[in-house]
């Protein structure tokens, strides 16, 4: 399936570039390389000159991420942590280590690999306040990369009008039909340059601030779970807790699992008082 990602710019295209066709351009005149070079090389130089190489060699995999983002799914995860916390308070925190190192998100495994090492639940806290503005922090820094390139790309649009205005005048005194020819080459760069910061390059910035405010809800929801079975919250209460993150629309079916979940916690606590009566009932001895 396609991404609304590349689905949005090829929708850009479409509707931008094929109205110019619409009203009688030709393809010749709009893909003039000298122009598209000195918009998107522009844009890209300035790009490296005002960031990193580290951070301007991310670009293929900022572009993979926006265009496929991986997805998880809520419920599953949800699942999951009321199984955990089933366990836990069965058999111990200890016991979750080998389920827990199969978990595919990596915050949710690596949160849950700190509360088994036996950290209390401040501290844990504490490690995934930095953990989560951490991410922040890396994710912020692709994002005005994007937005620094958005801001580059028309004025380079601008110094490739200005060159072909330049070469306008140069040739003043010739045949006009070239000379009007020229002047509009000279402007396809500026459209260019206007082009690729409001279809491509603001639109991608956009697209992993989405991304990250997504995943930091996520995070946050996969944190409460955690934390409250580390302070030894019953599956229920968990349950409970979480399904606030939920639309209002999916809390119903998240309450009826609700009851099946509270009837379980009776039956075991039932089962575990009825153990303890009968350890504690006195030993008969039979007398001859």
């Amino acid at each position: 399936m396609i991404s609304t990602t590349l689905f949005g710019i090829i929708l850009g295209f479409v509707a931008i570039l094929g109205s110019f066709f619409w009203e009688g351009g030709s393809p010749e005149t709009l893909f003039l390389l000298p122009a598209i070079t000195i918009v998107i090389g522009g844009t890209l130089a300035a790009g490296i000159t005002g960031t990193s190489f580290q951070v301007f060699a991310r670009l293929p995999v900022l572009l993979r991420i926006t265009i496929s983002p991986k997805q998880y799914n809520w419920m599953a995860l949800l699942d999951k942590i009321i199984l955990l916390s089933s366990q836990a308070r069965k058999s111990g925190i200890l016991t979750l280590e080998e389920s827990v190192n199969k978990i595919e998100h990596p915050f949710m495994r690596k949160m849950f690999l700190v509360m088994i090492d036996g950290i209390d639940n401040q501290n844990l806290l504490n490690i995934a306040e930095f953990e989560l503005s951490s991410i922040t922090e890396r994710h912020f820094e692709n994002i005005s990369f994007l937005n620094k390139l958005g801001g580059y790309s028309p004025t380079m649009g601008i110094i490739g009008t200005v060159m072909g205005l330049i070469a306008t005048f140069a040739a003043a005194g010739s045949d006009p039909n070239v000379l009007i020819h020229h002047i509009a080459s000279a402007f396809i760069a500026t459209l260019w340059g206007i082009f690729m910061a409001n279809i491509v390059w603001l639109p991608l910035a956009d697209k992993l601030r989405y991304l990250h405010d997504a995943e930091m809800k996520l995070n946050n929801f996969i944190l409460n779970g955690i934390s409250a079975i580390q302070i030894g919250d019953t599956p229920s209460v968990i349950m409970m807790k979480l399904a606030a993150a939920f639309p209002a629309s999916e809390q119903e079916g998240i309450m009826k699992r609700l009851k099946k979940i509270k009837s379980n916690e009776l039956e075991e606590k039932r089962l575990h008082e009825n153990q303890i009566n009968h350890q504690n009932q006195p030993m008969k001895v039979k007398v001859s």
